[in-house]
């Protein structure tokens, strides 16, 4: 019984590193290449090269050792490099409001029909 359950939490703990490992790797492959130069992170290629390695070692070879290894540098692009390159390509935040008032519409402000 307790052997079945430690081994369902190493399966969810396999797949939640895959899971970080792909969702990594494709906003590493979705963002600009000039981004990264404009952010001074290292180039896009490195990026997409150690995440794709990360995630073929989730997908091929279930060591541990080197999984953890992948889960470092994707939790290193997700918080260190994306939101520098979100902040370079001029998505920083704010849940894609870019300013203005609630009553702003699609083609400006709603002035109540003044």
């Amino acid at each position: 019984m307790l052997l079945s359950a430690f081994g369902s939490l190493l399966q969810l703990l396999y797949l939640a590193m895959l899971v970080l490992a792909v969702v990594a790797f494709v906003f590493a492959a979705t963002a600009r290449e000039d981004a990264y130069r404009a952010a001074d992170k290292k180039k896009k290629s490195f990026w997409l090269i150690i995440l794709g390695i990360a995630v073929a070692v989730n997908l091929l070879i279930p060591m541990l050792f080197l999984q953890l290894a992948g889960v470092v540098a994707s939790i290193v692009f997700m918080v260190d490099v994306r939101p520098a390159l979100k902040e370079v390509s001029g998505g920083g935040g704010g849940g894609g409001r870019r300013g203005g008032s609630s009553s702003d519409g699609p083609y400006g402000p709603y002035n109540g029909g003044r």
